[in-house]
């Protein structure tokens, strides 16, 4: 079907930062996670399949969980993303740590047989963020996407974040994304530290940011192969290095092979940087069902 629709969620995470499966956590009284709330906003935007990309060691818990909740008429599938899915020259059986966002992109290349999105299980998009990246699905044929927020709309009151700073043309094209670290409030501006120099620098509110919630047509697992060879190239004896998206994307763009699109959204972001993030996540998911933008029960019947 030309408008069927994939949402592909990063659930391999190991929390280490947080202190336990971020993706697992609840957050509302009826045991509901962020991925909950997630996966209904794809499907009541038009997704008709939702894969998860975990590790083995919680593929029972996932499945378990969602088997019970994901309504029949959707297609479920659970890809493990594993240390050893990397090519074969490259194997050294010594890595124990997943190889980032980008090589869980390359495990669902399989899976995945149309347009898809994906995300992160432990952020909050909203609503209007599923909306906008299912409308630009239906209709795309080479062009990719990414949903960009307010980088106002992204901090965590407890400590600093990195965020991918996003240079975006006139047209709505991405032209590059640029890591920054350590984010935060300050003085009632937002600044983030230069790598370089240690130099503060500030950073206008308004900064188009990535959340890692990106919308793609299978051209990309091509393009994504190939850059990870190169990554490879220059780490395969690292046990530390990390494979990320925006590597994909970033690459894509300065060879000219195809157009990232941002679709911008005004709306808040949240979600778990840190164990103190949770009551504020649950407090603002309540305010949400409250307000009647989500029912109190998500998965009834």
């Amino acid at each position: 079907m030309k408008n069927s629709k994939t949402l592909v969620i990063l659930a391999a995470g190991m929390g280490t930062r947080y202190g336990g499966l971020k993706q697992l956590d609840t957050i509302t009284n009826n045991g509901n996670t962020i991925i909950d709330f997630s996966i209904y906003d794809a499907i009541r935007v038009g997704f008709t399949t939702i894969v998860f990309i975990i590790r083995k060691e919680i593929k029972e818990k996932i499945e378990a969980l969602y088997a019970e909740r994901i309504p029949e008429n959707i297609k479920v599938d659970y890809v493990i993303q594993d240390v050893s899915l990397i090519p074969e020259k490259y194997k050294n059986g010594k890595r124990e740590k997943p190889w980032g966002t980008g090589h869980a992109l390359l495990c669902v290349k399989n899976v995945v047989k149309n347009n898809f999105a994906i995300i992160n299980a432990d952020d909050f998009y909203g609503y209007h963020a599923f909306k906008i990246m299912s409308k630009a699905l239906e209709t795309s044929e080479n062009e990719q996407y990414m949903v960009g927020y307010q980088v106002k709309n992204t901090l965590s009151p407890y400590g600093s974040v990195s965020r991918g700073e996003c240079h975006v043309e006139s047209s709505g094209v991405l032209n590059s994304i640029i890591e920054r670290t350590n984010i935060k409030n300050h003085e009632n501006k937002i600044e983030y530290t230069n790598i370089n120099t240690d130099d503060k620098v500030v950073l206008n509110p308004e900064t188009i940011v990535s959340m890692n919630f990106w919308g793609f047509t299978t051209d990309v697992f091509e393009y994504a192969e190939k850059e990870f060879d190169h990554f490879f190239k220059e780490n395969e004896s690292s046990d530390t290095a990390e494979f990320y998206l925006p590597t994909i994307v970033n690459a894509i763009i300065n060879k000219g092979i195809l157009k990232v699109k941002v679709l911008k959204t005004e709306t808040e972001w949240f979600g778990v940087t840190y164990k103190e993030d949770k009551e504020n996540v649950i407090n603002k998911v309540r305010q949400k069902i409250e307000t009647g933008e989500y029912p109190m029960h998500l998965w009834e019947k």
